[in-house]
């Protein structure tokens, strides 16, 4: 099976992070892709930031239509609906893929994320995704994105947030909510006593047996049929839908 792991933002470095995480959990049949956005962002951090990351989302899985599932790397889960609307496979985003996986560890989770600003969105996430009862709380480390990596202290600043929130919320287990952090869950782990799950290794897991049952997005109720056949102008006159010519 062919899954396509997108890192919506336009930074490779992150995508190479994204793609072992995806790669350490994937099953010997899998063909993992990781695809790094060819527009938008270096990095997401805004409703700026996501709303001009999805051009981007939607042209990768434009340019993979043979993937047997999609996974859009970015805890914000920028244009899930829209790529479902789009793509032949199954669809899904790390936060909710992730809020899945956490749910069943214990009485409940935390969310771990990067910077304050982004806990509204995160928070509307488990709202719109059915886990406001599951999730105790979500917090920021206050690293910015793409300082994940080149920040000497961002393991011992993640594992002291992570163990914070499981204390203070109550919590049996933390999801970190970013796909940079995708390579610290098993060592944050370790360190806090507690399991730490990783959106990316989830929705890989979660679309190889959604492939392997040969599911796919539903369309009977019409919203998440294909996009119906329109002109676009301007910049985005490339995303427009040509009619079909049967």
């Amino acid at each position: 099976m062919k899954l396509v792991v997108i890192n919506p933002n336009t930074t490779a470095e992150m995508t190479a992070v994204i793609a072992a995480a995806a790669r350490s959990v994937a099953r010997a049949d899998a063909q993992i892709i990781a695809v790094t956005s060819a527009m938008g962002p270096a990095s997401i951090e805004s409703h700026y930031d996501e709303a001009l990351a999805v051009p981007g989302v939607l042209d990768a899985i434009a340019a993979h239509p043979d993937a047997d599932g999609y996974l859009l790397a970015c805890f914000g889960d920028p244009g899930l609906d829209a790529a479902r609307e789009l793509a032949d496979a199954p669809v899904l985003g790390i936060a909710e893929a992730g809020m899945h996986l956490a749910a069943p560890l214990g009485r409940g989770f935390s969310v771990v994320t990067t910077l304050s600003r982004t806990i509204g969105r995160a928070e509307d996430l488990v709202d719109h995704y059915g886990f406001s009862k599951h999730c105790n709380g979500i917090h920021a480390c206050d690293i910015p994105v793409l300082e994940l990596e080149s920040n000497p202290d961002t393991a011992d600043i993640l594992a002291k947030a992570c163990a914070d929130a499981l204390h203070s919320d109550g919590s049996d287990a933390i999801l970190l909510g970013c796909a940079g952090m995708a390579d610290l869950a098993r060592r944050m782990s370790t360190q806090i006593g507690a399991p730490v799950i990783d959106g990316v290794a989830a929705g890989v897991g979660m679309l190889a047996a959604m492939a392997a049952m040969g599911l796919r997005t539903g369309t009977a109720s019409g919203e998440f049929a294909p996009p119906l056949p329109k002109r676009y102008v301007g910049t985005l006159e490339g995303f427009g839908i040509a009619p079909d010519p049967t």
